[in-house]
């Protein structure tokens, strides 16, 4: 997390040496305003990353695992919110936004990565959270889970994914095309939950920790893919960077829906064993 921050404060020292480089003299409020949703969404960012981890390898079920649970949920929606906001930043003004890779990469570029496709991350983050909160706190009742915030945001996110792919399809950028597969995935399996006409006792809990490794996987992504690009750029599209939190979250979440699995199964092979 302190090499997340050291970016930040890298990519602040880079602006202002592109711009007085430039001949600016100074730095504009719009840049101004755009560091300062960085930092917060530095410092949102890491509380969710290191909160993460106290419900996944924690007790169950038990009070500090809906305490971190609780923590994890309002940094990872601060997150979200806040890259949502970074996008619509850069896709106005991508060069003055990141004046430090203006002399490696053109507009089209920046407003791709940063714009168009940290959208479509934004807003999976956001649905992911949000999805995952709801299907713990409702459990079995999934009709509360089908309100309008919830449902709009599994459609926001198969639009936000389809226009990533098609921008990405239009700048060269396989990436950009390749995580729209996760945004149309996401929306599309989390509305099939919502509206299959029967669930098993235990799928609630299989869909809450498919949406909070999920949006686990989305900050560690984050940190590493969309921060390297601060320091070494050329790293960003490195597909290691996307790889290994993906890598590391699937292992996690077949982990435990395995135990959930397991859990479900535990009547039927005591009866059996009654037998």
């Amino acid at each position: 997390m302190l090499a997340w921050a050291a970016n930040g404060q890298l990519y602040t020292l880079k602006c202002q040496v592109a711009l007085s480089e430039d001949g600016d003299g100074g730095v504009t409020v719009e840049l101004l305003a755009f560091q300062g949703l960085i930092a917060a969404h530095i410092v949102a960012g890491s509380v969710g990353a290191v909160s993460f981890w106290v419900p996944v390898v924690g007790r169950k079920g038990g009070v500090q695992h809906r305490r971190w649970g609780r923590v994890f949920t309002v940094a990872l929606l601060v997150t979200g919110s806040l890259a949502v906001a970074m996008s619509v930043f850069s896709l106005v003004d991508p060069i003055g936004t990141h004046p430090h890779l203006a002399g490696e990469y053109g507009a089209p570029f920046i407003r791709g990565i940063f714009g168009w496709m940290m959208l479509h991350v934004g807003i999976l983050t956001l649905n992911l959270t949000w999805y995952g909160w709801l299907c713990v706190r409702n459990r079995g009742a999934i009709a509360l889970n089908r309100t309008v915030l919830n449902l709009g945001l599994q459609y926001a996110v198969i639009a936000a994914a389809l226009n990533c792919a098609w921008q990405g399809w239009l700048i060269g950028q396989p990436l950009m095309m390749a995580i729209a597969v996760v945004g149309v995935a996401t929306g599309g399996t989390n509305l099939a939950f919502l509206y299959a006409r029967r669930h098993k006792p235990l799928d609630w809990l299989k869909e809450h920790i498919k949406a909070i490794v999920g949006a686990g996987i989305s900050v560690y992504t984050a940190f590493l893919a969309f921060g390297s690009v601060r320091v070494f750029p050329a790293l960003a599209l490195h597909p290691v960077m996307w790889a290994v939190p993906l890598v590391v979250g699937l292992a996690i979440l077949l982990h435990h829906r395995r135990k959930v699995d397991l859990r479900m199964r535990a009547p039927a092979l005591r009866a059996a064993a009654g037998d």
